[in-house]
Protein backbone atom coordinates (compact mmCIF):
# COMPACT_ATOMS: atom_id res chain seq x y z
CA UNK A 1 0.00 0.00 0.00
CA UNK A 2 1.62 3.46 -0.85
CA UNK A 3 0.98 6.83 0.48
CA UNK A 4 -1.62 9.77 -0.69
CA UNK A 5 -0.18 9.91 -3.92
CA UNK A 6 -2.53 13.20 -5.85
CA UNK A 7 -2.09 14.97 -9.32
CA UNK A 8 -1.93 19.01 -9.06
CA UNK A 9 -3.67 20.85 -11.92
CA UNK A 10 -3.72 17.54 -14.14
CA UNK A 11 0.61 16.50 -13.03
CA UNK A 12 0.56 12.81 -11.46
CA UNK A 13 3.97 11.97 -9.72
CA UNK A 14 6.06 9.69 -11.45
CA UNK A 15 7.21 7.34 -8.34
CA UNK A 16 9.40 4.01 -10.05
CA UNK A 17 7.61 1.31 -9.17
CA UNK A 18 10.41 -0.53 -6.82
CA UNK A 19 10.60 2.90 -4.83
CA UNK A 20 8.63 3.02 -1.18
CA UNK A 21 6.56 5.36 -0.26
CA UNK A 22 5.06 4.73 3.31
CA UNK A 23 1.25 4.74 3.84
CA UNK A 24 0.98 7.59 5.73
CA UNK A 25 3.43 9.73 3.59
CA UNK A 26 2.08 12.37 0.73
CA UNK A 27 3.34 13.19 -2.56
CA UNK A 28 1.69 15.41 -4.41
CA UNK A 29 2.26 17.42 -7.91
CA UNK A 30 5.14 17.29 -10.45
CA UNK A 31 7.15 14.71 -8.41
CA UNK A 32 9.81 12.46 -9.56
CA UNK A 33 11.26 9.90 -7.51
CA UNK A 34 13.66 7.02 -8.65
CA UNK A 35 14.30 3.41 -8.06
CA UNK A 36 15.24 2.39 -4.61
CA UNK A 37 14.06 6.01 -3.22
CA UNK A 38 11.98 5.87 -0.09
CA UNK A 39 9.70 7.97 1.80
CA UNK A 40 8.94 7.10 5.16
CA UNK A 41 5.98 7.59 7.32
CA UNK A 42 4.68 11.17 7.88
CA UNK A 43 6.59 12.94 4.70
CA UNK A 44 5.18 15.19 2.58
CA UNK A 45 6.87 16.65 -0.86
CA UNK A 46 4.79 18.78 -2.42
CA UNK A 47 5.17 19.65 -6.05
CA UNK A 48 2.66 21.62 -6.51
CA UNK A 49 4.13 25.22 -7.80
CA UNK A 50 7.40 24.24 -8.95
CA UNK A 51 9.01 20.65 -9.73
CA UNK A 52 10.86 17.51 -7.53
CA UNK A 53 13.13 15.61 -8.65
CA UNK A 54 14.78 12.79 -6.49
CA UNK A 55 16.92 10.89 -7.57
CA UNK A 56 18.30 7.09 -6.82
CA UNK A 57 18.76 5.65 -3.48
CA UNK A 58 17.88 8.31 -1.63
CA UNK A 59 15.54 8.43 1.47
CA UNK A 60 13.45 11.01 3.40
CA UNK A 61 13.10 9.66 6.94
CA UNK A 62 10.17 10.16 8.93
CA UNK A 63 8.33 13.50 9.14
CA UNK A 64 10.27 15.29 6.60
CA UNK A 65 8.92 18.00 4.63
CA UNK A 66 9.70 19.38 0.85
CA UNK A 67 8.48 21.97 -1.10
CA UNK A 68 9.01 24.35 -3.76
CA UNK A 69 9.31 28.01 -4.36
CA UNK A 70 6.77 29.34 -6.92
CA UNK A 71 8.83 32.28 -7.89
CA UNK A 72 11.86 30.78 -7.62
CA UNK A 73 13.56 26.93 -7.76
CA UNK A 74 12.10 23.37 -7.61
CA UNK A 75 13.88 21.38 -5.45
CA UNK A 76 16.60 18.38 -6.84
CA UNK A 77 18.08 15.72 -4.89
CA UNK A 78 20.89 13.49 -6.34
CA UNK A 79 21.11 9.70 -5.75
CA UNK A 80 22.39 8.13 -2.23
CA UNK A 81 20.63 11.20 -0.13
CA UNK A 82 20.21 10.21 3.11
CA UNK A 83 17.69 13.28 4.56
CA UNK A 84 16.90 12.50 8.65
CA UNK A 85 13.97 12.43 10.29
CA UNK A 86 12.06 15.80 10.05
CA UNK A 87 14.08 17.71 8.06
CA UNK A 88 12.56 20.42 6.04
CA UNK A 89 13.93 21.34 2.76
CA UNK A 90 12.23 24.52 0.75
CA UNK A 91 13.22 24.70 -2.73
CA UNK A 92 16.93 23.40 -2.45
CA UNK A 93 19.35 21.35 -4.63
CA UNK A 94 21.26 18.26 -2.54
CA UNK A 95 24.05 16.92 -4.54
CA UNK A 96 24.76 13.00 -4.76
CA UNK A 97 25.54 11.87 -1.43
CA UNK A 98 25.06 14.30 0.90
CA UNK A 99 23.86 13.49 4.72
CA UNK A 100 21.21 15.84 6.11
CA UNK A 101 20.80 15.37 10.02
CA UNK A 102 17.92 15.20 12.40
CA UNK A 103 15.55 18.46 12.30
CA UNK A 104 17.64 20.50 10.05
CA UNK A 105 16.28 22.99 8.02
CA UNK A 106 17.36 24.13 4.20
CA UNK A 107 16.18 27.36 3.08
CA UNK A 108 15.38 28.24 -0.62
CA UNK A 109 18.20 28.05 -3.36
CA UNK A 110 20.65 26.19 -1.31
CA UNK A 111 23.13 24.08 -2.64
CA UNK A 112 24.85 20.86 -0.95
CA UNK A 113 27.13 19.33 -2.62
CA UNK A 114 28.21 15.91 -3.48
CA UNK A 115 29.48 13.98 -0.50
CA UNK A 116 28.89 16.96 2.17
CA UNK A 117 26.85 16.81 5.69
CA UNK A 118 24.88 19.24 7.58
CA UNK A 119 24.18 18.35 11.11
CA UNK A 120 21.29 17.73 13.12
CA UNK A 121 19.21 20.40 14.14
CA UNK A 122 20.92 23.29 11.63
CA UNK A 123 19.41 26.06 10.13
CA UNK A 124 20.90 27.12 6.56
CA UNK A 125 19.85 29.91 5.43
CA UNK A 126 19.18 31.15 1.84
CA UNK A 127 21.63 30.89 -0.82
CA UNK A 128 24.37 29.11 1.40
CA UNK A 129 26.36 26.97 -0.16
CA UNK A 130 27.74 23.71 1.60
CA UNK A 131 31.30 22.58 -0.05
CA UNK A 132 31.73 18.63 -0.98
CA UNK A 133 33.32 16.90 1.95
CA UNK A 134 32.27 19.47 4.06
CA UNK A 135 30.71 19.40 7.59
CA UNK A 136 28.23 22.81 8.62
CA UNK A 137 26.56 22.85 11.92
CA UNK A 138 24.53 25.79 13.95
CA UNK A 139 21.51 27.33 13.21
CA UNK A 140 22.53 29.36 11.51
CA UNK A 141 24.91 27.06 10.11
CA UNK A 142 28.31 27.56 9.39
CA UNK A 143 31.55 25.19 7.95
CA UNK A 144 32.58 23.25 11.23
CA UNK A 145 35.23 21.25 9.56
CA UNK A 146 35.93 18.80 6.82
CA UNK A 147 34.45 15.44 7.30
CA UNK A 148 36.75 12.70 8.66
CA UNK A 149 37.22 9.26 7.49
CA UNK A 150 34.50 8.13 10.47
CA UNK A 151 32.00 10.47 9.05
CA UNK A 152 32.17 9.48 5.76
CA UNK A 153 32.10 5.32 6.47
CA UNK A 154 28.72 6.41 8.93
CA UNK A 155 27.24 8.31 5.69
CA UNK A 156 28.17 5.12 3.23
CA UNK A 157 26.39 2.42 5.20
CA UNK A 158 22.93 4.38 6.17
CA UNK A 159 21.75 4.81 2.63
CA UNK A 160 21.83 1.16 1.59
CA UNK A 161 20.56 0.18 4.67
CA UNK A 162 17.08 2.04 3.84
CA UNK A 163 17.73 1.05 0.62
CA UNK A 164 17.41 -2.88 2.38
CA UNK A 165 14.44 -1.82 4.96
CA UNK A 166 12.55 -0.30 1.79
CA UNK A 167 13.00 -2.59 -0.15
CA UNK A 168 11.85 -4.84 2.87
CA UNK A 169 8.48 -3.07 3.23
CA UNK A 170 7.70 -3.32 -0.04
CA UNK A 171 8.25 -7.29 0.03
CA UNK A 172 10.44 -7.13 -3.27
CA UNK A 173 13.73 -8.36 -1.45
CA UNK A 174 15.00 -10.41 1.27
CA UNK A 175 14.88 -9.91 5.07
CA UNK A 176 16.84 -6.81 5.46
CA UNK A 177 20.26 -7.44 8.09
CA UNK A 178 19.20 -7.05 11.78
CA UNK A 179 21.52 -3.94 11.55
CA UNK A 180 19.18 -2.18 9.13
CA UNK A 181 15.97 -1.79 11.42
CA UNK A 182 18.36 -0.05 13.85
CA UNK A 183 18.93 2.82 10.71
Amino acid sequence: MQGTILPYRGVMPQIAANAFVAPTAAVIGDVVIEEQSSVWFGCVIRGDVNEVRIGKRTNFQDGSVLHVSKDGSGTYIGDDVTIGHMVLIHAATLEDGCFIGMHATIMDDCVIEAGAMLAAGALLTPGKRIGSGQLWAGSPARYLRDLKDADRRRMAITGPRYVDLGQEYLGLGTTAPADAARA
